[in-house]
């Protein structure tokens, strides 16, 4: 029998998703939730459900995600990664359409710093001549 727990990390911003996928009838946890109350809105449900919908795989697996840190955006992104890359992990025609769809590739846009003698990252205090 082969290997039939699959893991995945996610990243977005600053939050992180550790999922784990095991066969099953399709149901995903995060945080000891069901995702649809966890992320209310439709957008973030949609995002996290994203690789089974390409994959046509969604009552296949059950999902479990821990996930922390960042907002809600960063977290519903985090876990779809995850889910992508333990999903790629299992098989490799699964992996080339994830990869076509852009869901294994992390996206590194974060907060830019602050900056002294700035108010934010760019944004500079109005210049008085006199």
């Amino acid at each position: 029998m082969a290997k039939e727990l699959y893991r995945g990390t996610g990243r977005r911003k600053t939050a992180v998703a550790r999922v784990r996928l095991m066969p099953g009838e399709g149901k995903i946890t995060i945080n000891g939730r069901d995702y649809t109350e966890y992320f209310p809105r439709p957008i973030y449900q949609e995002r996290v459900a994203a690789p089974f919908r390409i994959l046509e795989a969604g009552d296949r697996y059950d999902v479990i995600v821990q996930v922390e840190g960042g907002g809600s955006t960063g977290q519903a992104d985090a876990v779809r990664h995850g889910i992508a890359r333990a999903l790629a992990e299992e098989s490799q025609e699964a992996r080339g359409e994830l990869k076509k769809a852009g869901l294994l590739t992390r996206d590194a846009r974060a907060v830019e710093r602050k900056k002294y003698g700035l108010k934010k990252a760019r944004k500079r205090p109005q210049f008085s001549k006199r």
